[in-house]
């Protein structure tokens, strides 16, 4: 069993912010696979179906993203997931917009979500769908109000490619070796 979770904020406000990308892809996953992302459980909202002939777990936790990893410690520990064996989507600021890079382990430039994952579960070594969300106008600064930023008009045509794109990466991991799948999806 595999736990695939996407880091995001909960709220309609928040829907089409930059942050969210990784509800969005989740979204589209458990939409393809005929699954509802409606259970509620200790701070989540979980879906269960099969992906790839694989059962998996659909987790949006539904506290703040840099809060996520009390979600995923408790949703991994009541269904005996491994580290190895969790997926976690997420917005990278440092990608330009639909770049899509899959690693495990933390790297310098941490994500708050990711951050609070590492911290929970005791342990970077899951794997990582880094999805670009930069642009041109972000210089570095005031990051929290660029995340909370919606996906500009022109942007929004975009979405639908990155989270196909998305979604093909996740099937990779799925159907092969993670490090061939790492290979593909690099810096």
């Amino acid at each position: 069993m595999k736990l695939i979770v996407g880091l995001g904020n909960p709220g309609d406000k928040y829907n089409n912010n930059r942050s969210n990308i990784g509800f969005k892809i989740l979204d589209v996953i458990a939409n393809n696979i005929n699954v509802e992302i409606k259970t509620k459980k200790k701070k989540s909202l979980i879906g269960r179906g099969d992906f790839e002939g694989e059962e998996v777990v659909l987790l949006k936790p539904q506290t703040f993203s840099d809060l996520s990893g009390e979600s995923v410690l408790y949703i991994a520990s009541f269904l005996k997931i491994q580290v190895q064996d969790i997926l976690v989507i997420h917005e990278d600021w440092t990608l330009p917009l639909g770049k899509i890079v899959v690693d495990k382990g933390a790297n310098g430039n941490e994500n708050p979500g990711v951050k609070s994952v590492v911290q929970s579960l005791r342990s970077p070594n899951f794997v990582r769908i880094r999805i670009g969300i930069g642009n041109e106008n972000f210089d570095g600064s005031n990051l929290d109000s660029f995340l909370k930023e919606d996906f500009q008009p022109l942007e929004n045509l975009s979405l639908i490619q990155i989270i196909n794109d998305a979604e093909a990466a996740i099937r990779s991991i799925s159907l092969g070796d993670i490090e061939d799948v790492i290979e593909k999806y690099r810096l």
